[in-house]
């Protein structure tokens, strides 16, 4: 596949095209198991009767931006609004893991007007499901983003469910300075990566920085190994149950895994990836794999020492050329308590206004409409948008490219079972497929 050559063509690779065509009926299975996995009530900070409607606000915004800077921004956003238009915002705010793992519970409870979710399958998931509410008419007072923003925002039934605010690459990050220090340079194949990583212990650095707390951040490890070994139609068919994952090509991403974890930063599953971008920030360790945000973890005068790579290439036939780039954005509830005023805010937050603040407070992110001011991106944010501008092929991440359920209940604790023990990749392997075959089976 050749490079993209308008953000309009990198934007319509977002969509899985194996994953486009599961109809509802595919998509509503293991929902039964989806809510008893997030039928918590953990979330029951959001979406309160106190909300929209009452005297003091006018609207609800449930979000999961919980780390300090997009907290901010989020803040910012909702002040912007309410200078815009007069109606004020209450923005609840969940710890990000804890809202993810809830949402089902929470969007068949009572939720707020507005929320905070992701592009992708996890969006067309929740759509089919009626659990959120149809924007199309919002979509039609929008400006600043093409079709294929649009498409990355259509549910299985043609209609706009999402509003995308960000995006975000994936990379290999590290430190300038450390990196001048000691004269490391970029690695382009799997054994120059394995290399600097040994170079790097003799240092008496971490060669990689990682964390697995949370269940997620360990997922882009699997992604861009899979995406490297196997190539991006055989990672996206693995997502949508498509390919069996006791096949020999997901034991060599396991194996080849197994192989690196060496050089990982021990005692993931105990930490955060906040804590773990903290030891890069501190220069305890060489590298770090995670999202454009990891900036969030650094100060304003240590923004120009921060860098990236992409992952090496580690079969030249497939190149080094996909990466993973998810979406965020706004959603609606299936029935908002102030639906004018849900309206009204989410056509505000797919406006140029939200976007240019976002610019101007959150380094670590790129904004998704393009009417938007993008002269104060840092060096770091060019970089990035060349990135995703010169990716082949594009995956949204691993738990939105495939079903929740299946998501959180298999493959998040079958990756923590090999983080502790990387040996018996077969049985884990003949575990995760015995249990796809169930949740994938109508």
């Amino acid at each position: 596949m050749s490079r993209p050559r308008s953000q309009a063509e990198y934007l319509a690779r977002l969509v899985p095209p194996s994953v486009a065509g599961i109809n509802r009926r595919s998509l509503l299975a293991g929902a039964a198991g989806t809510g008893a996995l997030l039928g918590t009530g953990l979330l029951a900070g959001c979406g309160d009767d106190s909300g929209s409607g009452g005297s003091t606000t006018d609207v609800s915004l449930g979000s999961n931006q919980s780390d300090p800077k997009p907290k901010d921004v989020v803040a910012k956003v909702a002040d912007g609004f309410k200078t815009s238009s007069g109606v004020q915002v209450a923005v609840n705010t969940v710890d990000h893991n804890t809202f993810q793992e809830n949402i089902n519970n929470y969007l068949q409870g009572k939720p707020d007007d507005v929320f905070t979710w992701f592009a992708g399958y996890r969006m067309r998931f929740f759509a089919a499901k009626g659990l959120a509410g149809d924007i199309s008419d919002v979509w039609g007072k929008l400006s600043g983003y093409s079709d294929a923003f649009k498409k990355a925002s259509t549910g299985d039934d043609g209609k706009q469910y999402f509003v995308p605010a960000t995006y975000y690459p994936w990379a290999v990050f590290y430190r300038k300075s450390v990196w001048k220090q000691y004269g490391y340079e970029v690695p382009t194949t799997l054994d120059q990566f394995t290399a600097l990583g040994a170079r790097m212990k003799g240092d008496g650095l971490t060669p990689i920085a990682f964390a697995d707390k949370d269940g997620w951040p360990a997922m882009g490890t699997f992604d861009i190994l899979n995406l490297r070994i196997n190539g991006y139609q055989f990672h996206i068919d693995l997502m949508a149950g498509k390919e069996a994952w006791t096949s020999d090509k997901v034991k060599k991403v396991f194996d080849t895994w197994a192989g690196l974890l060496p050089l990982h930063q021990p005692d993931s599953l105990g930490r955060t990836w906040q804590e773990a971008a903290q030891s890069l920030q501190q220069k305890k360790s060489g590298m770090y794999l995670l999202g454009l945000f990891v900036g969030q973890q650094f100060s304003n005068e240590e923004q120009d020492d921060l860098d990236f790579f992409t992952f090496p290439e580690i079969d030249p036939a497939i190149g080094a050329k996909a990466l993973d780039a998810p979406i965020d954005g706004y959603m609606m509830a299936r029935k908002p308590k102030n639906e004018d005023n849900a309206r009204k805010l989410l056509e505000y937050l797919g406006s140029k206004d939200p976007a240019d603040i976002t610019v101007k407070n959150d380094p670590a992110t790129l904004v998704a409409n393009t009417g938007a001011d993008v002269s104060g991106y840092t060096a770091l944010q060019k970089k990035a948008a060349e990135l995703v501008g010169s990716a082949t092929e594009i995956a949204q991440f691993l738990d939105r490219d495939t079903r929740p359920d299946f998501a959180s209940t298999v493959i998040i604790p079958a990756i923590q079972q090999f983080i502790k023990n990387p040996k018996d990749i077969g049985g884990l392997t003949s575990s995760i497929e015995n249990q796809k075959k169930s949740i994938f089976t109508d």
